[in-house]
């Protein structure tokens, strides 16, 4: 690395995305070293399998088997749990935000709102119950957790604990 390790995780990235840019996001997703492999059917599964360790193989890449896991019809990646059913938030992200305390100020709001807003697709309206606490971004606004801040705050945390499954559409549906 020309310039040290700093920009070593974009670099690697950006290799695994050239090796396996034949089979992205038709069976294979790759962020960073982690590879995510899915399928229909476990044939199809193991087929897969192959072209990708075989593509490993021939990039002189290797990996530890002791970080694999195989046939898997349920995963956690990325904050989400992707299973045969579709998409859900993973239930130990949302504790984080469950377990976040109310803000004391504008530094602690643009935290959580960050926290929150990763989830913002399984919530109805986030941006709608996010907006009293947004406007306490704005620069000249006084910081006062008001009623309907409050209010914001504590809907912020619940949703995630009650989102929808997100699934792929169906067009003969």
């Amino acid at each position: 690395m020309p310039f040290g390790l700093t920009n070593a995780p974009a670099a690697f990235m950006d290799l695994m995305s050239q090796i396996f840019k034949p089979y992205l996001d038709k069976f294979v997703v790759v962020f960073i070293d982690d590879i995510l492999i899915y399928s229909r059917n476990r044939d199809e599964h193991a087929e897969h399998l192959k072209i990708v360790m075989q593509t490993l193989r021939e990039h002189q890449l290797f990996a530890k088997f002791s970080k694999c896991e195989f046939w898997l019809s349920e995963v956690a990646f990325l904050g989400h749990v992707i299973t045969v059913e579709g998409i859900k938030v993973d239930p130990r992200k949302v504790q984080a935000i469950l377990d976040w305390r109310p803000p004391r100020n504008v530094g602690e709001v643009r935290s959580f709102l960050g926290l929150a807003s990763y989830y913002r697709i399984f919530v109805k309206g986030f941006s709608t119950i996010a907006l009293p606490l947004t406007k306490l971004l704005r620069k000249d606004q006084p910081f006062e957790l008001s009623e309907d801040r409050q209010r914001s705050f504590d809907q912020l945390k619940q949703a995630p604990t009650h989102a929808p499954v997100l699934v792929q559409p169906k067009p003969s549906k």
